[in-house]
């Protein structure tokens, strides 16, 4: 097992056991995006499957959102070398964003529209978990954002249970990781490129980017900010926040 690989299963099984993201007998849907993210997380399930004191299954699902130069097929070769049990689920989002006219801003809509059909063929397939490849940079990067936007002390989960019976339960199992060390992982395994968004350059000037800027120039001063955003999010201390009274009725 390479280096990087390794350290990451520790982070990640770390997470798994901390959060208990996953119990015997689970059927995991891994959303593949074709990013180094989600393969990654691909990659370490099916690690873990072997080794795990739990038995439970994989299956990977793209989302295929019609964008020329997405990379489907770069996808679908490789998951197939990798004899990975492997679903596509596919709609014209460009089509949809123009109709809905959300073409300037279209990550939130796509993600809505993304999410629910991961949640249908989850629910096609019998996963009670969808496995998401998100990292420590992007949790502490939508923190910031809630916190700047005034929406509230709240950032993404590493375990979200799904308020409705036929959804599944979302898994972050990347949630303690830091970036570089997946993008370490991805040069260790060679993955391809693949998930190409035609919406790259407004993603780039988007908000989570900037705050996830803003999170590597303090970590050139606090090498250990990535942990220590972890720690204190796991750590809460109502009575020193400006919380209301349970009894006021602005609450």
């Amino acid at each position: 097992m390479n280096k990087a690989f390794k350290k990451l299963c520790r982070l990640a099984g770390d997470c798994i056991v901390k959060y208990r993201l996953i119990s015997d007998n689970d059927r995991i849907l891994v959303a593949l995006s074709g990013g180094k993210d989600s393969l990654v997380l691909m990659h370490l399930l099916t690690y873990l499957q072997s080794v795990a004191p739990v038995k439970f299954e994989c299956l990977a699902a793209t989302f295929d959102p019609g964008f020329d130069g997405f990379g489907l097929d770069v996808i679908k070769e490789y998951a197939a070398g990798q004899n990975w049990q492997h679903h596509i689920v596919s709609l014209n989002v460009a089509e949809i964003l123009k109709e809905k006219d959300f073409e300037n801003s279209p990550c939130v809509l796509c993600s809505r529209l993304r999410r629910g059909k991961l949640y249908g063929l989850a629910e096609e397939l019998d996963c009670g978990k969808l496995a998401l490849g998100q990292h420590i940079d992007d949790i502490a990067a939508s923190f910031l954002m809630s916190l700047c936007r005034g929406q509230g002390l709240t950032t993404m989960a590493p375990l979200v249970r799904s308020r409705r019976e036929c959804q599944p339960d979302v898994i972050r199992p990347l949630a303690l990781v830091p970036e570089a060390l997946i993008k370490e992982c991805a040069d260790e395994l060679a993955l391809p490129q693949a998930g190409n968004c035609r919406y790259r350059a407004l993603l780039e000037n988007g908000d989570r980017v900037f705050f996830g800027n803003i999170i590597s120039e303090i970590a050139a001063k606090i090498p250990d900010l990535r942990s220590n955003i972890a720690r204190s999010l796991s750590h809460i201390e109502p009575e020193h926040l400006l919380l209301l009274p349970e009894d006021d009725p602005d609450r």
